[in-house]
């Protein structure tokens, strides 16, 4: 499936975890900027090769040396970093950095000023900046099957030709997935994930998994709807789709599952009037750039009037997982928090 024809459920989404709608990716404004950098000057001598690796469309790639200079989607580089391979990614696309300069919460522990950022928002991506770095491999999330996540397709087949492109799948499979497959490409591209910092990372990931799962059980069946804010509508997130909602529904938080969803079965768009058709005990609000928080919704009746809203139990969700485990570590933290926090309401 392409992604013009994701158009309206991917395009709104903007990532398997949220539900941000139209309006609030017109908002979500980048520029396509240079940094500065020589980026591919610093790229460390390749590994020995030859290098192989199945991605999940699924399909062999194959050098003849191990892949030094990589160009990912910003999310996706964020995990390979986590993993050791900062020194080898060279570019990024996709929302980086925010219009004050600083990164975008998705760069996660990426050094956005040693790359170079050829695409900063959905739709923008220069093949001139990509083929300038001499690629040696292109890696990005997969939500539906054949789709390449923010690769434009009207350029789709120029920029698929000049390097190697590796894509995970994010959608319809719980958290721990893309993880671990994230962890093997790292692997297969030189990251040691016996190093500390990833075994450590590991070890909190599991810790913060068994944590949830234990506040959720003593929580009395506290009922979270993971939600986004936009001028007219209320998305709320299906967990049957969406990887993080899907993990924290198997170690037993009770996420509204909502009964009739578009947009790819992603979400289901409530207008403001009917944002109370689902009870729920704490509202998971996408904080990303572009989508509509606390402050902006007080002016809408529909929000207001909602119980987790007048019990002060709304909670800020980072929707677009970094699928690294020092990367979703801090999404299960943040949820056991607030579970903890809030009370049943009904």
């Amino acid at each position: 499936m392409s992604n013009s024809h994701l158009s309206l459920s991917r395009r709104g989404l903007l990532a398997a975890g949220g539900a941000a709608g139209i309006g609030a990716l017109l908002s979500a404004c980048g520029s396509n900027e240079e940094t500065g950098s020589s980026p591919a000057a610093s790229a460390p001598a390749a590994a020995a090769g030859p290098w192989s690796f199945t991605d999940d469309q699924p399909k062999e790639l194959k050098a003849d040396k191990t892949p030094s200079k990589i160009v990912a989607f910003t999310g996706t580089a964020a995990a390979l970093v986590d993993l050791g391979l900062q020194d080898k990614i060279v570019g990024v696309f996709g929302e980086t950095k925010k219009a004050d300069g600083t990164a975008e919460d998705q760069a996660g522990d990426l050094d956005i000023n040693k790359v170079q950022i050829i695409g900063n928002a959905w739709g923008e991506f220069s093949v001139e900046k990509y083929a300038a770095l001499s690629p040696e491999l292109l890696v990005t999330h997969m939500f539906d099957p054949g789709a390449y996540w923010y690769i434009p397709d009207e350029s789709k087949d120029k920029i698929l030709g000049l390097a190697p492109t590796a894509t995970i799948t994010v959608g319809r499979v719980p958290l721990t997935k893309p993880i671990e497959r994230y962890a093997e490409l790292a692997a297969s591209l030189g990251a040691d994930l016996n190093a500390p910092k990833v075994t450590e990372a590991k070890a909190r990931f599991e810790k913060a998994a068994a944590d949830l799962s234990a506040a959720a059980k003593a929580s009395g069946g506290i009922k979270v709807l993971a939600g986004s804010g936009a001028a007219d509508i209320f998305y709320v997130s299906n967990p049957k789709v969406s990887s993080d909602l899907m993990y924290f529904k198997e170690l037993g938080v009770d996420i509204i599952i909502p009964e009739k969803t578009d947009g790819g079965d992603y979400y289901e768009s409530l207008s403001w009037e009917n944002a109370d058709k689902y009870a729920a005990d704490i509202i998971f609000l996408d904080a990303r750039t572009g989508t509509l928080q606390p402050n902006d919704l007080a002016s809408k009746p529909g929000w207001s009037a909602l119980p987790a809203v007048k019990a002060n139990q709304v909670f800020p969700w980072q929707a677009v997982p970094i699928y690294s485990w020092n990367g979703a570590a801090p999404l299960l933290e943040a949820l056991t928090a607030a579970i903890k926090k809030s009370k049943k309401l009904a």
